[in-house]
């Protein structure tokens, strides 16, 4: 009876995901590059060397066959891909929680405890703080000395 190999290298990486009802499709953005979809979500996964499997796209919602960002704006989360941006519902945040869960367990990649509370957001805009680094002129002080007083 062979043994399991405790480093498995992509292709069986691929295999345990497949055999974990993981949908597999070749990902053309990216050379090597595989799309691996569960529960409307999904990610982009690369093969490396030190490592059975790699992210080259991180979990996101699957919208028209693309991997959607996620977007924090401080009031909602919103799912961003090259073409649209659309406010995210409680149940696509779940997936993508549960999603990228799962595939950490199964590729042997780090669990963050932060992480594994909710789910983390790709970039983070507050609209409040936009445009704050810009400061204008500063105003006058009427306990600076003027000119002749």
């Amino acid at each position: 009876m062979s043994r399991k190999s405790r480093n498995p290298n992509f292709d069986q990486t691929v295999e345990t995901l497949r055999a974990h009802s993981f949908d597999i499709t070749p990902y053309a953005g990216v050379a090597g590059g595989v799309l691996v979809s569960k529960y409307g979500a999904a990610a982009v996964l690369v093969a490396v060397a030190d490592a059975p499997a790699a992210l080259a796209e991180r979990p996101g919602a699957l919208v028209k066959g693309e991997v959607a960002r996620l977007v924090d704006r401080g009031y909602q989360k919103f799912l961003k891909t090259s073409q649209y941006e659309l406010p995210a519902t409680a149940s696509q945040l779940h997936s993508i929680h549960e999603f990228g869960e799962e595939l950490k367990q199964l590729t042997g990649a780090t669990s963050l405890y932060n992480e594994s509370l909710g789910t983390t957001s790709d970039l983070y805009a507050y609209d409040r703080l936009k445009g704050r680094e810009a400061a204008g002129p500063t105003a006058v002080r009427p306990w600076d000395t003027a000119a002749g007083h």
